[in-house]
C-alpha cells in the first residue's frame, strides 16, 4: 500500500456518528435513463443550459451578446456583471439560463426528497462555488420558489465562502476532547479541480465548537499543473506544513489533528471507494491511503503523531452548518460544483450540563 500502513486512530474515517451531528448518508447517486440525477444541477449543467440559450438566440437571427468567448471560459463574477449589466439582450440570456438551471434544481431536489433518509428534511443548504456568485443565489431563489409549491422545506445558501466552508467543517470531525485546550486545527478540502489547506481557529464551549474561521489558507489549482498522485500528495503536505508553521508564528496551540474532505465515497479505513476519478492520479482502491501518504510527509504536530481523519467534501462543506442549524432536526447540504455533492444531517441531542440546585431545608439561617 502506497504510503505504508494507515496511521492508528481512535477515529474512523468517514464516520456517520459525529459529535454534533449524524450522517444519515452521502454520496448518493440518483440515476434516470439519461444519466445520474445530480448532474443536471451541478456547474457543467449550468454551462449546458447557458450554451442551449446562446444557441437559441443564434438560430432565431439574433446576435450573441456575450461574441466569441466560449461559455466554459467565461467566470461567475463576470456572468454577474453581465447580468446585473444595462444590456437587456446580455442580461436577459443569463437570467433566462439561471431561471432554466433553477427549475432543474428545484426537480432534482424533489427527487432526493423522496429518498427515506431525506423525507423529513426541515432545511437544504446549497454550497459548492456556485453558490458564492449572484447567478447562483438567483438560482437557488428560483429553485426555492418552486419548492414552495409543493414542500415545506426551506433552502438557503451556505453562509461561509464555499472556498472556506469545508475547511472550517473539518473541526466538526474532531471530539471535543481532542479540541480542548488548544486554538487550531489543520484542514485541507481537495477537489477535482483545486486543493485548499487551511488554518481553523476555534473556540469550545460547554463541549461545542462554538465559533470557528479560517485564519489564512493556501491555494493551488492542481487542474493546472496536471501533477502525479505522488506530486499531489507532497504539495498538499506542504501546504499544511506551511499553515502549522503558521500557528507557531501567530502563537496558536496546535491540536494534533487533521481533517481532511476529498470526494467520492470513503470507507472507515480511509480507502476511497470511488468518486475520487477526477483527483490527480489513481486515488481509489486499497492500494492507496491518503491519510497514511500525508502522515508520513507531515510529521509530528506539537509533539504528537496527529490524528489525520477523512470525510467525503460534501459533508464537510455541510459540516460548517452545525451552528446555523439549531433551529431544526434534520438537514441536508447539495454543493454545485463540477458535480453535484450531496449529504443528509440528523442533530444529535445536546446534553446539557445540570445546575445544582440548593437545597433550601439545608442552607445556613
Amino acid at each position: 500500500m502506497d504510503g505504508s500502513a494507515a496511521p492508528p486512530t481512535v477515529f474512523p474515517h468517514a464516520a456517520h456518528t459525529l459529535t454534533a451531528v449524524t450522517v444519515d448518508g452521502y454520496n448518493e447517486e440518483l440515476r434516470e435513463a439519461e444519466g445520474f440525477v445530480g448532474d443536471r444541477a451541478s456547474g457543467r449543467a449550468f454551462r449546458k443550459i447557458l450554451d442551449h440559450c446562446r444557441a437559441q438566440l443564434e438560430e432565431s437571427g439574433h446576435e450573441d451578446p456575450l461574441g466569441e468567448t466560449a461559455t466554459r471560459e467565461i467566470s461567475k463574477s463576470k456572468l454577474d456583471k453581465i447580468m446585473l449589466g444595462k444590456d437587456p439582450l446580455s442580461s436577459g440570456l443569463i437570467h433566462t439560463a439561471v431561471e432554466e438551471f433553477g427549475t432543474e434544481l428545484a426537480a432534482v431536489i424533489r427527487r432526493f426528497l423522496c429518498l427515506p433518509a431525506w423525507v423529513k428534511t426541515e432545511r437544504i443548504v446549497i454550497g459548492g462555488g456556485l453558490s458564492a456568485s449572484h447567478v447562483g443565489e438567483l438560482a437557488i431563489g428560483r429553485a426555492a420558489v418552486l419548492l414552495a409549491e409543493q414542500s415545506a422545506v426551506k433552502l438557503c445558501s451556505i453562509v461561509n465562502h464555499p472556498d472556506e466552508a469545508a475547511l472550517i467543517g473539518a473541526v466538526q470531525l474532531a471530539p471535543s476532547w481532542v479540541l480542548d485546550g488548544h486554538d487550531a486545527v489543520l484542514a485541507a478540502d481537495i477537489g477535482g479541480t483545486n486543493m485548499r489547506a487551511g488554518l481553523v481557529r476555534f473556540k469550545v464551549k460547554n463541549a461545542e465548537v462554538s465559533k470557528a474561521e479560517v485564519v489564512k489558507r493556501v491555494h493551488w489549482r492542481h487542474a493546472d499543473d496536471k501533477p502525479t498522485r505522488d506530486q499531489a500528495v507532497d504539495r498538499l503536505a506542504a501546504m499544511l506544513m506551511e499553515m502549522a508553521d503558521l500557528a507557531g508564528a501567530e502563537k496558536l496551540k496546535l491540536a494534533p489533528f487533521v481533517g481532511l474532505a476529498c470526494p467520492g465515497l470513503i470507507d472507515e479505513h480511509g480507502t476511497i471507494l470511488r468518486g475520487g476519478q477526477n483527483l490527480p492520479g489513481n486515488w481509489e482502491g486499497e492500494d492507496f491511503n491518503l491519510a497514511a501518504a500525508v502522515a508520513g510527509k507531515l510529521g509530528r504536530l506539537g509533539g504528537h503523531e496527529p490524528a489525520i481523519v477523512m470525510h467525503n467534501d460534501a459533508v464537510v462543506q455541510g459540516l460548517s452548518e452545525v451552528p446555523n442549524m439549531q433551529d431544526v432536526s434534520q438537514w441536508a447540504v447539495l454543493t454545485i460544483g463540477t458535480g453535484l455533492g450531496n449529504a443528509h444531517f440528523t442533530n444529535r441531542p445536546v446534553e446539557k450540563k445540570k445546575e445544582k440546585s440548593k437545597d433550601k431545608h439545608t442552607e445556613s439561617e
